[in-house]
């Protein structure tokens, strides 16, 4: 059986993981893998036998012979890599966002649509045990009509201080907002028609990150449903989970509630501290890598293999990506507004 070349844009530490899926995934190879630091580039090469090294990703895009890419960049990035890949035939996997910007959204769709090429956006929430089996309640009709929702997702300081080089560069909004408008859509299988959204700042400028540190958006779906959504990056660094995931979905008959950060599966108590490990995010059984943001990736070539519609669609990544503008555009202005798709 012939196996799909997919190649990587971005060496980091997400890039890497792309590069471990692929390779445990019998129907893929990495063929080749593009980075503008060029030793980052030949590190992941070394580790995972990738004979193939760019720094340029047109180069990369024109010369590798990739059927697929994956794009792991930094979020503002993506844009001008998408339009390139597209041009050159090439499916793709996009880290979230799509987007960060209504031009660079329009002019990707523009090339996607073009080349007829496919693409997918990793919001892996939609592959989380508990989410999934929360959201086949809500379509089997069970707990009735979607009325409203709360969804709080927040990152210990750790994540802008130390994990993101780039977060200066970046928003809370579009580093974990990104999954929690995607999973409110999904859940209110709606489109976000107005926000409203308030943010603080000034805590992670003083301590040298020039970004904002939290936002608190009210969302109003097109048919009713409402939510509020809650995204900071400044929770202690001794917190016992990195993330802080907290989701209520009350309906007309019943209500889905997760708490998937203070779990009770199970808990490591040291003289120091608690620690909440992750058994279902990011997670190795047997040397496999088979957390749930692990099998949206592998989904990824699984649909590329089968042919089927991606569990996450263009217009899902496109529309949720417009929204999270006008979410960062109405903080800005503190006034509600339309969403303009």
């Amino acid at each position: 059986m012939s196996k799909i070349k997919i190649g990587i844009v971005g060496a980091g530490m997400w890039g890497e993981t792309h590069a471990r899926i692929y390779q445990d995934h019998p129907c893929a190879e990495i063929a080749a893998v593009c980075d503008s630091n060029k030793s980052k580039a030949e590190n992941l090469a070394q580790k995972f036998g990738i004979r193939q090294v760019y720094t340029d990703y047109k180069e990369f895009a024109q010369k590798s012979g990739c059927e697929a890419v994956a794009i792991v960049t930094p979020d503002f990035l993506h844009a001008d890599i998408t339009v390139a890949c597209a041009n050159a035939k090439k499916h793709m996997i996009i880290e979230k966002p799509f987007a960060t910007t209504r031009e660079d959204a329009h002019r990707m769709v523009e090339a996607i649509e073009k080349n007829q090429v496919r693409v997918m956006v990793d919001f892996h929430n939609r592959w989380s045990p508990p989410f999934v089996t929360g959201k086949q309640a809500v379509d089997s009709g069970e707990i009735g009509e979607p009325c409203s929702a709360y969804f709080r997702l927040n990152d210990i300081k750790w994540v802008p201080t130390d994990m993101l080089p780039w977060a200066s560069q970046s928003s809370i909004i579009w580093f974990l907002g990104s999954h929690s408008l995607d999973t409110l859509r999904w859940y209110f299988n709606d489109e976000v028609d107005r926000v409203y959204s308030v943010s603080k700042a000034g805590l992670l400028k003083s301590m040298g990150v020039d970004t904002v540190d939290m936002y608190m958006t009210t969302l109003e779906f097109k048919h009713g449903g409402i939510a509020q959504m809650e995204n900071g990056w400044i929770s202690p660094n001794g917190n016992t989970n990195i993330n802080d995931i907290k989701f209520n979905f009350l309906c007309s008959k019943g209500m889905i509630d997760i708490d998937a950060s203070s779990h009770n599966m199970i808990h490591m108590v040291t003289d120091t501290r608690t620690i909440t490990p992750d058994v279902i995010v990011k997670n190795y059984i047997h040397n496999r890598p088979k957390g749930f943001a692990y099998e949206s990736i592998r989904s990824f070539v699984d649909r590329l293999v089968d042919g089927n519609e991606f569990e996450v669609t263009l217009k899902d990544a496109v529309n949720t990506s417009l929204a999270l503008i006008t979410v960062l555009e109405s903080a800005k202005v503190r006034k509600p507004l339309k969403v303009q798709y």
